[in-house]
């Protein structure tokens, strides 16, 4: 098994909605990714939402914690234990309305309502973090 470090935000948007992504097409998340060598979690955060959601103007509003979880499984379905990842997850606030994707495994974003997340997001480690926090984000 391979621990990687990940790095992700909650995007907040005036209208009290979140950003939420599909990944390859089969599963909901937040807009996050691994770290890369030499960028510091808060910047992979920032560069993730980009490529993942098309939003580049945030303001960092504070560090919402860390938590573990396998990769999704093949299909949405699952968990793949082959990569254990540490989520470090980042408050952000925009007002960008238009979600614009670039990144091709990350092929749809939509802002969601913040009492409707939990339930669109596929892992229950991260519907568990989102549960967690979604009252310090009114």
């Amino acid at each position: 098994m391979q621990k990687v470090q990940s790095a992700g935000g909650v995007i907040l948007n005036p209208r009290g909605e979140v950003v939420v992504v599909s990944q390859q097409g089969d599963s909901w998340s937040l807009p996050k990714g691994h770290v890369d060598l030499g960028e510091s979690a808060l910047e992979a955060a920032k560069r993730e939402v980009a490529e993942e959601s098309g939003i580049t103007e945030l303001q960092f509003v504070r560090k919402l914690g860390s938590y573990e979880r396998y990769r999704i499984g093949k299909g949405g379905t699952g968990e793949d234990t082959s990569e254990l990842k540490e989520i470090h997850m980042f408050l952000f606030t925009t007002d960008e309305d238009t979600l614009a994707p670039v990144d091709p495994g990350n092929p749809e974003a939509q802002w969601v309502p913040i009492h409707e997340v939990a339930n669109l997001l596929t892992h229950p480690k991260d519907r568990d973090f989102f549960d967690s926090i979604r009252d310090s984000l009114k």
